[in-house]
């Protein structure tokens, strides 16, 4: 999850963009959450939980530091997954979003990058500060004829801070938790969808540039591959590597700004172990992607079991410390509630929860 020092970063982005809310936040006629499948009944395979986060959080990744070698073999990695899941290509290029950077400094510790209003603005730059970093996304399309065209996202971020000062011979932040456990839920919440398309499109985004400031997400409501005013929800899955015992354990999850929309609520009819946020003194409804989507007007929250463990942002978020099973059963939370966001009504602010 982002560091407090960086949320001052959108800002700017947010003030352009905050009127912006979408038309299609409020229940669509018609919607009915009637034949949501049941929790139990999604079958999540742990062997490709493991094998899809034990990729993204290998070494050989170099702790996918955005604009880095190592977090374009993450992109490919995640490319060629999407690809057999069978969504459908949805950025600039395939599945790639090109998203323009300026590097404003030679360091791993301090947001060293600077988002760029678009690809042009690159050419104005010295060729050493010129960056390029890669939104991932596929589309699954909806199946109802009616509510096809709204759209429903489903993200995490993929890059983390890279290479640094060796601690006890460890020099690469692997970032298992921090956000490859997001990235595996994205793609297996995907994988699990695909013989039963829901009714709305489905948007599976895997962004760059978290680390710095939600820099990729920034630059995708900036220059979005779907109409912005068709969005009725958006999920993001940060950390959900270890059991958090303040949501009941393994297996369960939180969600942020639990109580600001009807989401929670739609999540604990259906039985889903998702809770309210047990820490809302840390903020963390503001300090991932979800924030982006949200200061636009559209239901947007955050699904974790961060437990406040002492490896986020070390060199020691590794592999060996990732709980599968636990992951294995978030992750089928987190289809179902997928399912009920893309099958059932729209999700809604309720008084006071939309942020300003």
């Amino acid at each position: 999850m982002l560091s407090p020092r960086f949320l001052g970063l959108a800002a700017p982005l947010f003030a352009s963009i905050g009127a912006c809310a979408s038309a299609q936040s409020g229940s669509t006629p018609g919607a009915q959450a009637s034949g949501v499948v049941p929790y139990s009944a999604y079958q999540i395979s742990e062997a490709d939980v493991r094998r899809v986060l034990s990729t993204l959080a290998a070494d050989s990744m170099e702790g996918r530091y955005t604009g880095s070698p190592g977090a374009l073999k993450a992109a490919r990695f995640i490319t060629r997954e999407m690809t057999s899941i069978g969504l459908s290509p949805a950025g600039d290029n395939g599945y790639y979003q090109k998203v323009a950077y300026e590097s404003k400094q030679d360091s791993r510790t301090e947001p060293d990058l600077k988002v760029l209003d678009s690809l042009g603005a690159l050419a104005a730059l010295p060729v050493g500060a010129r960056v390029i970093g890669y939104n991932v996304i596929g589309v699954m399309r909806g199946s109802d004829p009616v509510l096809r065209d709204q759209i429903v996202v489903i993200a995490a971020h993929y890059d983390h801070l890279g290479i640094g000062k060796s601690v006890n011979g460890d020099s690469i932040f692997n970032g298992a938790d921090d956000d490859a456990s997001g990235v595996t839920a994205v793609l297996e919440i995907a994988r699990s969808l695909a013989s039963n398309p829901p009714k709305r499109t489905v948007v599976f985004m895997t962004t760059n540039g978290e680390e710095q400031g939600i820099l990729g997400t920034q630059w995708y409501v900036a220059h979005p591959k779907f109409p912005l005013g068709k969005m009725v929800a958006e999920m993001e899955v940060e950390m959900i590597g270890r059991p958090d015992s303040l949501a009941g354990g393994a297996g369960k999850a939180w969600l942020t700004g639990y109580d600001r929309s009807t989401m929670g609520d739609m999540l604990k009819a259906a039985n889903v172990p998702i809770v309210a946020d047990p820490y809302p003194q840390m903020h963390f409804f503001e300090r991932s992607d979800n924030i982006v989507f949200a200061m636009m007007g559209i239901p947007a929250h955050t699904l974790s079991s961060y437990n406040l463990h002492s490896d986020y942002h070390a060199v020691t978020d590794d592999i060996d410390k990732i709980d599968f099973a636990h992951v294995t059963a978030v992750i089928r939370a987190g289809a179902t509630a997928a399912r009920i966001l893309a099958d059932g009504p729209a999700p809604v602010w309720k008084e006071g929860g939309r942020p300003a």
